[in-house]
């Protein structure tokens, strides 16, 4: 756990010597004032965060392997002793040679190095690893309290502990980070997200003398390598970590640099100034500094890519369609629409996360095809939404706040961006794993949004405000324990699907495939053909199917499902070798 460590002159500070809180003065009173968080509570402000988000998290500590655990932990050779330690370094996050036909391309070897830690303590337990899981998202909890505290601080020009603490707290118990806290496959979210935090911590660093050359030059560019570093091994830990450069530059434009929107358009257009808006244009030496971080910063993120299209063999991973069906889409505008339409799920399931199921694919969001699709009315209201959020960043008076509204867009888009499917194609619809990184951007941005609320609606309303953000909280926090408690096994994991998503083939295939393991057969054989009635390409459905009715005796129709998942997928002729032997071809 992180401390609060950042103050300045305009704040009186308590601490005991081992660390030190800000407390608001009269200058941003008016900040503080409208958020509900006692001031007592301020110098415990990390120890709080952390119990809070173990608290929330807690119950999945005893908790089964469940989904994607199956093959990332149990069936992964990596983990065990025997293995040469070197393979995790030369095969993907599931175990697969990185040059198989079959891989992935998630190359995260430090996550997978950790399970082999796990693996190597307590065997393979799934108590020590959701342990491990849920310590380590209280440690990013408390790092998103220290970024906070450090953004607020450096945007409002004077402190601000009870938005960043608000702005933590609301991250740690978000029912969005389920997954990733819950599945033990989520640890490459976790272990990502600290050495993100740390990287971007490790760069806020490298501005704080930039004034002149000498010894001061020296310490930035030091912290500004240790930043490229960390961001490499948030890189490795999951691929959404290289992002970590861009929330770099877009700290350097708007909290540096001090640019503004406003003054951009005001200089090209009005011609106010007479020279760039830039606070050390004049200064030379200063300026110098500065473009020589900016260009080892480019650097550092191009040999951090330029090594993961390496790692990945210069080929990227191959989808199916029913893993992504819109990036299928061969008309462009259909396309783009689906897409609009997925970002506004993204959204809707931050600021409303109940609708939660463990996969998005195979159906679980048909494809918008029609104009009358009631659904484009999502896709408006997401425009909209974007768009007067956009224009606040240009035209709100205060340039504070507008600064504030950037850098909180900026900390949701640019973690994002892997997931946008605007670069390439990814194998997931929506992924609720995907938002544990811009969900730090979102309770910024929720904070910013109370703040003006209060402004906008007098004192008057002051307190109706702040038990509403008690009530979130504690809604939030409710809904934690009730989906990590669905987390537990994969009978109440799988079950839950059905409400949100009854239209994906997976959700069936997997409560089937549960059901046949436990030894329920009908449920089994019920689940099955429902994901083949959904999916008519389901070939493991197929597959599987045709086993229980060989069991039963129903040779018949057994052969026949063979025959079509040979059709669909040759690499099922192996079961068709053993057709002769229990199907009497």
């Amino acid at each position: 756990m992180v401390p609060q460590t950042d103050h300045n002159k305009n704040s009186t500070c308590i601490g005991n010597g081992k660390g030190h809180v800000s407390y608001p003065t009269a200058k941003s009173k008016s900040w503080e004032d409208s958020l509900p968080i006692p001031l007592c509570i301020l110098p415990w402000s990390s120890w709080i965060i952390f119990f809070i988000s173990v608290v929330c998290y807690g119950n999945s500590i005893n908790g089964e392997f469940v989904f994607d655990d199956s093959e990332a932990v149990i069936n992964n050779a990596d983990l065990k002793p025997e293995t040469p330690l070197s393979n995790i370094f030369k095969n993907d996050f599931w175990g697969t040679k990185l040059t198989h036909n079959s891989s992935h391309k998630s190359y995260r070897p430090f996550t997978v190095l950790t399970f082999r830690l796990n693996y190597f303590v307590t065997g393979l337990h799934p108590f020590s690893f959701h342990l491990v899981n849920i310590l380590l998202h209280g440690t990013v909890s408390t790092l998103v309290l220290r970024v906070m505290n450090s953004l607020f601080n450096k945007i409002l020009e004077h402190d601000a502990p009870k938005a960043a603490f608000l702005s933590a707290l609301l991250f740690s118990v978000h029912p969005i980070h389920t997954e990733s806290v819950s599945a033990v496959v989520g640890r490459a979210d976790l272990l990502c997200g600290i050495f993100f935090l740390l990287s971007f911590l490790s760069y806020t660093q490298t501005s704080k003398n930039c004034s002149s050359f000498g010894n001061s030059s020296t310490v930035s560019f030091l912290w500004l390598f240790w930043s490229i570093v960390l961001a490499g091994l948030a890189m490795l830990c999951k691929e959404q970590g290289i992002t970590v450069i861009g929330v770099c530059y877009v700290y350097d434009i708007i909290i540096v640099c001090k640019l503004d929107l406003q003054d951009i358009y005001h200089y090209i257009f009005h011609k106010q100034n007479g020279h760039p808006p830039l606070p050390f244009y004049d200064n030379k030496k200063t300026f110098t500094l500065f473009f020589m971080k900016q260009i080892i910063l480019f650097l550092g993120g191009c040999f951090l890519l330029a090594l993961r299209w390496f790692i990945m063999g210069a080929s990227t991973p191959v989808f199916q369609q029913v893993d992504n069906p819109a990036s299928f889409e061969e008309n462009i505008l259909v396309r783009m629409i689906n897409y609009h339409y997925i970002y506004s799920m993204n959204v809707w399931l931050l600021i409303h996360p109940y609708w939660l199921c463990f996969d998005w694919s195979m159906g679980c969001i048909p494809l918008i095809k029609a104009i009358n699709d009631k659904r484009l009315l999502a896709v408006l209201i997401f425009w909209i939404f974007l768009g007067h959020l956009l224009y606040s960043i240009v035209a709100y008076p205060d340039k504070k706040i507008r600064r504030l509204l950037c850098f909180s867009l900026a900390f949701i888009l640019v973690p994002f961006l892997p997931a946008s499917n605007l670069f390439f194609r990814v194998g997931f619809v929506v992924a609720e794993r995907a938002l544990y990184l811009p969900s730090m951007g979102f309770c910024m941005l929720i904070v910013i949004g109370l703040k003006q609320l209060t402004v906008f609606l007098g004192q008057n309303c002051q307190m109706g405000i702040q038990c509403s953000v008690i009530l979130l909280l504690a809604v939030f926090g409710i809904r934690c324990i009730q989906r990590s408690a669905e987390w537990k096994n994969e009978e109440t994991l799988f079950r839950s699907g059905l409400n949100v998503c009854p239209l994906n083939a997976k959700v069936h295939y997997n409560i089937a495939k549960n059901a046949a393991d436990n030894g329920d057969r009908e449920t089994a054989i019920k689940g099955y053909k429902e994901a083949i009635r959904l999916n008519p390409l389901y070939d493991q459905a197929m597959n599987n199917l045709a086993n229980i009715l060989k069991d039963q005796g129903k040779l018949e129709e057994a052969e026949e499902l063979l025959h079509s998942a040979i059709k669909i997928r040759q690499d099922f002729f192996i079961n068709a070798l053993y057709c002769p032997y229990y199907c009497d071809f």
